[in-house]
């Protein structure tokens, strides 16, 4: 099925290239006729006719205008096909058209056709048109919407039929029902458009309603073609775009620059100020720096509304800038938490995020060069906890199992600041074996759980909480013990463990364990639980099933290379702890792995490059394994299972199967 999927969409979507990923954050490059967007980016609305700031003077690349009410304005619409667009709004860039869908809205009817208002934004040169949705607001009846949806639907396919080479959207409607947004969305993802806008949003936003705008953009992008971007229509401030970029959406429209300033009030990304409770000016733009807020108060109403209209552009393409920055160096989360701070229902929104931790985590990169910070409750449900807590399900468990509490990172290197205190609170104190066979794991906010084998791991070394726990924090991890011990036959926890995660009030009864504890790290056993967290169960003696050779750092005296002999089999990353395979690890493991896991399947065309080691493109992959992870070790393949190379996946499993464009696989090998 992924394969005829792959086929059927080989002439599509050919416009969008994702380059870095964080969350369903993205940054990409959107070709358009008129340039390239790259995205997340804001899209200032102009008005036509009415302009007055040249908004690519303060960091617009693309912009939204309305091609209905150039239509319907005699001079404008004559200008527009003649001189075009780009002309008549004198903005060089990629230009976006709305089709009237805003004022259908507003006013329940608009004196222009689909099939008119299509053809005529084709006409004025447009770069991406679009369809005349039918527009539900929320919380209407269902009928209603149904009614609305069907509607939008047969225009958007009439749209396709009109158009001849106009690159198009096509809105999400649905109102606020999730299965329907998703219906609309799977819809539309299989029809030939280019963008797709998540649409009649404005109501939630104006009314706060964040928590049920989550289950809107959700409910659609989780059914969008990962290879198309996705607009939040009417989405204009900044403190909004960040947790909207986490949850998928490339492209954000709005004209709350402008309008915010005709009402004296300045966007910032923590919230809005108003001009008349100013002392200091907010920030560093040369609006901030060049005028003080009695200044602006004594300017006549048009130019304060054009200097406070730059300083709101100023601060919201920094905003944009910001989140690019985020998503690269992998800390979009810690952006998304801040931001969400700065409003009770921005908070409640992000903690609604919460139940759709499986479909984010399948699209997070496990490994990031940012470490993890922690910043209050709502970072227990980050992707990374999520991950981590499924991945510990993969190691085998012991007999017994010693919990002790955190120390200085990385814990296997600073046992001796340990308390001496300990007390088995399951099982028999003459168990046979137990001390040969017991698993040493570490108890901490926010991951729980630890084993001393994968201490030196991303994220699990590289992250940071406070040593004064939170509430939820301290129940979470309560939990995840209590879940976590049922499989071992005995348990012995640190009295600071014991009280600190409230363990004494599900284990009244407890020992006293006063036998001497040694407590030692064997490599042999660290590269196998590393390779099973990471490949999966099985993987560590699949890969190291022979005597290997442990070879580590003289500098620091971590592992670094694991050797069969003279053969390399792989090496430990330095910066995150997991493994980089080398030809041979990469032979054991795919006679290990069964089809298709851990593999990406190439066509005949590009066989002979992988067999080079050069990398793979999305457009020559016609299967692999829907849960690989962006910068994952993959294997690829041809349609036999024969092993051609190995290297680090660029996208996810889905992406790869969605996409035409870009690079899939960085391949680090070939020639096997």
């Amino acid at each position: 099925m992924n394969r005829i999927l792959k086929i059927l969409r080989k002439v599509k979507n050919l416009n969008f290239e994702i380059k870095y990923k964080d969350g369903r954050g993205r940054v990409g490059i959107l070709k358009t006729p008129h340039g390239t967007i790259k995205t997340p980016a804001l899209m200032p609305v102009i008005h036509p006719g009415k302009q007055t700031i040249q908004v690519a003077d303060y960091g617009a690349e693309v912009v939204i205008t309305n091609a209905y009410l150039i239509y319907k304005n005699e001079e404008l619409r004559e200008k527009a096909l003649q001189d075009g667009v780009h002309e008549l709004i004198n903005f060089p860039g990629p230009i976006i058209t709305d089709s009237g869908s805003f004022q259908l809205s507003l006013y329940g009817d608009v004196e222009v056709s689909n099939q008119e208002i299509v053809e005529f934004q084709e006409k004025i040169g447009t770069d991406i048109g679009t369809s005349l949705d039918l527009p539900t607001p929320p919380s209407v009846k269902r009928e209603r919407a149904e009614k609305e949806l069907k509607i939008t639907l047969q225009r958007a396919q009439e749209a396709l039929e009109v158009r001849k080479e106009l690159m198009l959207n096509s809105v999400v409607q649905g109102s606020t029902f999730p299965d329907l947004r998703s219906e609309c969305a799977q819809a539309l993802g299989e029809m030939d458009f280019q963008v797709h806008p998540i649409g009649a949003v404005v109501p939630l936003m104006e009314s706060y309603r964040y928590h049920e705008l989550v289950d809107v953009v959700m409910s659609s992008v989780s059914y969008l073609p990962d290879s198309r971007p996705r607009h939040l229509m009417g989405a204009g401030h900044p403190m909004l775009f960040s947790l909207a970029v986490a949850m998928g959406c490339d492209l954000f429209d709005s004209a709350a620059y402008i309008l915010y300033a005709e009402a004296d009030r300045l966007l910032m990304p923590n919230g809005t100020l108003k001009l008349e409770n100013l002392y200091e000016m907010p920030c560093s733009c040369e609006v901030c720096t060049n005028y003080t807020p009695d200044e602006l108060r004594g300017m006549e109403k048009e130019k304060r509304r054009d200097l406070l209209a730059i300083h709101n552009l100023r601060v919201s393409f920094a905003e944009i800038r910001m989140i690019h920055q985020a998503i690269i160096e992998g800390s979009l989360w810690e952006l998304v938490e801040q931001r969400c701070r700065a409003h009770p229902f921005l908070l409640e929104a992000l903690r609604n995020l919460k139940n759709y931790q499986d479909d984010l985590e399948k699209y997070d990169p496990p490994y990031k060069k940012s470490a993890f910070f922690y910043s209050g409750p709502e970072s227990l449900n980050r992707p990374e906890v999520h991950r981590h807590l499924e991945r510990v399900k993969r190691i085998p468990p012991k007999k017994s199992v010693l919990l002790i509490p955190r120390t200085t990172k990385p814990y296997s290197e600073h046992l001796h600041h340990i308390p001496p205190e300990f007390y088995r609170i399951k099982g028999e104190p003459n168990l046979e074996n137990s001390t040969d066979d017991r698993q040493v794991t570490v108890v901490d906010v926010p991951f729980g759980v630890i084993p001393l084998e994968l201490d030196q791991l991303y994220p699990l070394a590289q992250n940071e909480s406070p040593r004064i726990h939170d509430e939820d924090s301290i129940l979470m991890v309560k939990n995840i013990l209590h879940d976590y011990i049922k499989d071992f036959e005995e348990v012995i926890v640190s009295e600071k463990v014991l009280r600190t995660f409230r363990l004494d009030e599900e284990f009244p009864t407890k020992d006293e364990y006063s036998e001497p504890l040694e407590i030692i790290v064997d490599d042999v056993e660290r590269i196998k639980m590393i390779a099973d967290y990471q490949f999966g169960s099985g993987s560590g003696e699949a890969l190291f099933n022979t005597s290997v050779k442990i070879v580590k750092s003289r500098k620091t005296g971590k592992i670094r290379h694991v050797y069969d002999g003279d053969e390399l089999i792989a090496t430990l990353r330095a910066s995150d702890g997991i493994f980089v395979l080398a030809r041979e690890g990469a032979r054991r493991l795919h006679r290990y792995l069964p089809y298709p896991k851990n593999r990406v399947v190439v066509n005949e065309d590009a066989e002979p490059f992988a067999r080079e080691g050069k990398s793979i493109f999305a457009k020559f992959v016609i299967n692999c394994d829907i849960n690989i992870h962006a910068k994952e070790e993959v294997l690829i393949v041809n349609e036999e299972d024969q092993l051609l190379a190995f290297g680090k996946s660029i996208l996810n499993g889905k992406e790869i199967l969605d996409f035409n464009t870009g690079q899939a696989v960085k391949t680090r090998k070939g020639g096997l």
